[in-house]
């Protein structure tokens, strides 16, 4: 029978606790959100979602092309111009997500005959990459400067290490500053997906290399995500501008995609332009992290340190990690549950995120809710 297979995996998917379920959520849901990746607040604004509406009215419901064909408008060279700007680049190239965005900066940098050295820890979307580009990879251990250091020592030819710079599971960060010597010692270049740092850390949320001091040097490329800090949809990669121009050239989820929605792109630039006057926003997400962090430990749950705005609290088991998510839910708070194989140590967690327009109250109710339904 055809996809057989499929119901045999179903099976071993189940008796693992391991499936995994759409929830549709209303627009009104009276629940406390922890679960997205809404930073800064910035989804529901009104400077950002008037922005997103004025972008449609204009430019209409779709970018109607790929970006080389017809899909560039002059909204989205006006984004990649202030994200650019913003961030501390030279220039910037808009994708329709910032999966998309990953996929490109690592295939196009990574050709034959090139090394791509791999945090243990990268989010799948850097793995993907690794895996349909043209060069070698190899793992090095997870945030480990001179496991990369060693890896870049036993390979002749053009290289790239690939990192997060906060990891999605627990939130901690990876030691920029540390990655950008060990690659310039042997020429290699770093790419560096900064996706949880941009509008939570760095100087009014310029993001992870601009607080490490590397934001705009000629070795270093980054890619971000519209989707979390500034509340909308798509992604971008920020670098030298000869890298830009060959992504241009060279990168086939840019070249064969459809171009970002203009309401996608009018959202970002009006969030991004709310966080450049209201720099504040960026110091709040991490407080409230820091804040939950405390909270819950408090309560004897074991919970990562945050170092951006990212807070995982582990579970016993997977099965045990789902009904806790339930149990929240059931309570009026919603959390994210990461399992296997999401999860690179296969430890299951609870995930929750922090946003800057969260109050005191919200926090307390969290963190009670949390305990009082644990295992």
């Amino acid at each position: 029978m055809a996809f057989g297979w499929i119901d045999e995996q179903a099976d071993r998917r189940r008796r693992a606790g391991l499936v995994r379920t759409l929830r549709p959520r209303a627009a009104g849901s009276p629940l406390l959100d922890l679960a997205g990746n809404d930073y800064l607040g910035l989804a529901r604004h009104p400077e950002v979602t008037e922005g997103a509406a004025r972008a449609a009215r204009t430019w209409g419901g779709g970018s109607t092309g790929s970006r080389l064909v017809t899909g560039t408008t002059e909204l989205h060279t006006e984004l990649e111009r202030e994200l650019a700007a913003f961030c501390g680049f030279e220039a910037a190239l808009v994708f329709s997500s910032g999966y998309a965005a990953n996929l490109a900066a690592v295939t196009a940098l990574a050709p034959h005959g090139s090394l791509i050295v791999s945090d243990a820890g990268n989010h799948a979307s850097l793995i993907d990459g690794c895996r349909l580009a043209r060069g070698t990879t190899r793992v090095a251990a997870h945030a480990d400067p001179d496991a990369v250091r060693k890896a870049l020592g036993s390979h002749g030819g053009p290289a790239v290490a690939v990192s997060d710079t906060v990891f999605s599971v627990d939130g901690d960060a990876a030691p920029l500053g540390a990655l950008a010597e060990a690659c310039r010692e042997h020429g290699a270049g770093l790419v560096l997906d900064d996706a949880h740092g941009l509008g939570v850390l760095g100087e009014g949320g310029r993001g992870a290399p601009h607080a490490a001091g590397i934001a705009g040097a000629d070795d270093v490329v980054v890619t971000v995500t519209l989707s979390k800090s500034l509340g909308s949809q798509g992604g971008a990669v920020l670098g030298p501008a000869r890298v830009i121009e060959h992504l241009v050239n060279a990168a086939r989820t840019f070249i064969f995609d459809t171009g970002l929605a203009p309401a996608a792109a009018g959202a970002a630039l009006a969030a991004l332009r709310l966080l450049r006057r209201e720099p504040e926003r960026a110091a709040r997400a991490g407080a409230v992290a820091r804040e939950l962090h405390a909270r819950l430990t408090a309560e004897g749950l074991e919970a990562a340190r945050p170092d951006a705005a990212v807070v995982s609290v582990r579970a016993p088991s997977p099965e045990q990690a789902v009904r806790w998510a339930a149990d929240c839910r059931a309570a009026g708070l919603s959390v994210g549950c990461f399992r296997p194989p999401s999860v690179p140590d296969g430890i299951s967690r609870l995930r929750l995120t922090a946003r800057a327009d969260l109050s005191g109250a919200e926090i307390e109710r969290a963190v009670r809710v949390i305990g009082e339904t644990r295992p």
